[in-house]
């Protein structure tokens, strides 16, 4: 197992990069620690694979340094890096057995047959493989071929770091779950360096103990589901964790607040204490549309929307309303009274975030004189 140390790293596909539209990577640094489970998560084409191939030596950086245990790895292979990949789709050897298959790296480092089925028998029996082990891979379905792939890859105990990239897209929905489980149950119990490649916030959330979120080519938020989840630190991260997402509003600034039409959001006094540094930045407020609170009924400190739409989905119903030109999705709980046609809501000073250019803006303390 090893720390991995990305410094200064960034890389574009282009020969003479202009700016940072022309970065696939932008510069970033960034630290896995040893024995962690981590999850890469973001869009199509935010360079979650390009990063996960430069850490695993299938590409070359343009520009930083990749860092083993504080050691270099830019000019060693993906053997001397001694990385365990996992790739979107199964890589088998279809003429072998599943044994030979998972048996194939050790036998590679010349380990003792005896040892080699202890080893096999052990994943075997962790992603139930047992059934299979004396099949031709060639005879396997496609969520079978992965399971023996992922088997490859966790078979060895001497690795830096095993790197799954979108690992579970072939795999039938009712077992995903199972696996990523299965793939955490691993990672307790042999403590080894894992990052895992992801778009579904589900699978990140369920598979990671720390989350790096992409987008743009760069790591806009590095944290627990939990912290994603409450403060997140880009609008991106708002907008892309949570079913439905944050509920965004363009704002500016005003005596004790924000407004937006004829609406006023007074701010905390700490965040009221910065607005006068934020002058010339594109301002947003965030809430969640769990924590915003809906109303019995009229309130002086509510505000009066229509309601536009209810969506029922069993456990939890989403509410869409409109306040002035603005949409706000509501989540309420199953028991919770529906509005009819008018709702009144307000924005819970701790859970309503302030954004400039994209970024969180946290409040300032006041300062205590002693």
């Amino acid at each position: 197992m090893a720390e991995i140390r990305l410094l200064n790293l960034a890389h574009s596909y282009s020969s003479a990069p202009k700016g940072p539209e022309d970065y696939a990577i932008r510069a970033m640094t960034h630290v896995w620690e040893q024995g962690g489970a981590y999850a890469l998560l973001g869009p199509s084409g935010c360079g979650k694979s390009t990063l996960l191939n430069i850490i695993s030596g299938l590409l070359q950086p343009s520009e930083g340094q990749v860092l083993f245990d504080q050691r270099e790895v830019n000019d060693l292979s993906p053997q001397l890096r001694n990385i365990a990949q996992v790739f979107q789709f199964p890589v088998v050897y279809d003429t072998m057995s599943v044994f030979d298959n998972l048996a194939f790296p050790l036998r590679n480092q010349g380990m003792a047959e005896a040892k080699i089925l202890s080893k096999v028998h052990e994943i075997a029996e962790v992603l139930e493989l047992h059934p299979l082990l004396h099949r031709r891979a060639s005879n396997l379905t496609a969520d079978e071929k992965q399971k023996v792939s992922m088997g490859r890859g966790l078979v060895r105990d001497d690795v830096s770091a095993i790197l799954f990239d979108e690992p579970l897209t072939v795999i039938d929905p009712h077992l995903k779950w199972k696996l990523r489980r299965k793939l955490k149950q691993i990672h307790e119990q042999f403590n080894i360096t894992m990052v895992y490649v992801t778009h579904d916030q589900l699978e990140a959330s369920t598979f990671a103990d720390k989350i790096a979120v992409m987008y743009g080519g760069q790591i806009v938020q590095f944290g627990t589901p939990r912290e994603l989840f409450e403060r997140p630190s880009h609008t991106f991260v708002g907008y892309f964790i949570g079913s439905p997402g944050m509920n965004l509003i363009e704002v500016q600034a005003c005596p004790g607040g924000v407004r937006f039409g004829d609406t006023v959001l007074p701010l905390n006094d700490g965040l009221n204490r910065r607005l006068a540094a934020l002058t010339g930045k594109s301002l947003k407020v965030g809430i969640r549309p769990e924590f915003v609170h809906v109303w019995d009924g009229p309130n002086e400190d509510a505000l009066c929307c229509e309601v536009l739409h209810l969506e029922d989905l069993g456990t939890y119903k989403i509410l869409t309303l409109s306040l002035g030109q603005q949409i706000i999705k509501v989540r309420l709980q199953e028991d919770h009274a529906v509005p009819q046609k008018q709702a009144h809501i307000s924005f819970p000073a701790q859970w309503l975030m302030l954004y400039a250019d994209e970024y969180l803006v946290e409040s300032v303390q006041p300062e205590v004189v002693a």
